[in-house]
């Protein structure tokens, strides 16, 4: 992992890390806040979807599953007003309800933009995300 830069990128990089507590966490109200109105997901197999898409998604998966996510950031890429990451990220996936966890790895690209009160919100998330062979 690349060590910061600069205040931009070590934003980005705090901004990456409050994102999957907030997964971890299932805390969508966190989420809702470092995602632009107009933000757009594409996931394997499934439309791209914005905020709304994105809340049902994640509110329907907090109540069936125990999600634990580990992201290892990559790469950072900062110019002007808008940022990108690369990372390598893990999740173990298992039913409230029992049984053996489901485990997933893949890569995920998240463009940002800078907002005018300095904030970096996600704009664009793109994961690959697949079960892992045991």
């Amino acid at each position: 992992m690349e060590s910061p830069t600069g205040p931009e990128e070590q934003s980005i990089r705090e901004v990456h890390s409050t994102w999957i507590d907030a997964v971890n966490a299932g805390d969508l109200g966190c989420l809702l806040s470092l995602m632009a109105d107009d933000a757009v997901f594409l996931y394997p197999g499934q439309e791209p979807f914005g905020r709304e898409g994105f809340s049902a998604n994640f509110g329907n998966a907090h109540q069936q599953l125990r999600i634990d996510c580990t992201s290892e950031l990559e790469e950072v890429v900062v110019v002007g007003e808008v940022a990108y990451t690369r990372s390598r990220d893990a999740l173990s996936v298992t039913q409230r309800s029992g049984g053996a966890a489901t485990l997933l790895a893949g890569h995920r690209i998240t463009i940002y933009r800078e907002q005018p009160d300095g904030r970096w919100i996600l704009v664009r998330g793109a994961h690959t995300l697949s079960p892992v062979e045991k």
